[in-house]
């Protein structure tokens, strides 16, 4: 498993709240998914001109925002079962979002925290 990019992750009822503070601190919007998971979802990824990078996802179920570590890696399957092997469990049981060019996973420690692993596929 190689490791291909490491940032946050916000998952927002006011995304482009969340987008407009980042927008302030110097970042720009590169890519921008819709529909992800065929939910209605649009997933927006930023960045600044050091190179750092945040992702804002949207999301209708939660009241709050919720962030977690994004993981983009070169293999799914392998960084998916390392991390059940260590207790993780995958927020929606085993429906994993496969959707345009990547597939990915909310994975919840035995402590609490999250890492969102991310393949993208390359076709």
């Amino acid at each position: 498993m190689k490791i291909t990019n490491f940032s946050p992750l916000i998952i927002s009822p006011n995304p482009e709240e969340v987008i407009a503070v980042f927008e302030a601190l110097g970042f720009e919007r590169r890519h921008t998914k819709t529909n992800v998971d065929d939910r209605g979802i649009t997933s927006v990824r930023l960045k600044d001109s050091n190179g750092f990078a945040v992702d804002v996802s949207e999301t209708t179920k939660l009241k709050q925002d919720l962030v977690s570590m994004k993981l983009n890696v070169d293999n799914f399957k392998e960084t998916y079962d390392f991390l059940v092997a260590r207790g993780f469990k995958n927020i929606q049981g085993n429906h994993t979002v496969v959707g345009g060019a990547s597939e990915s996973a909310m994975m919840v420690s035995p402590s609490g925290f999250s890492i969102t692993i991310c393949q993208h596929i390359k076709k």
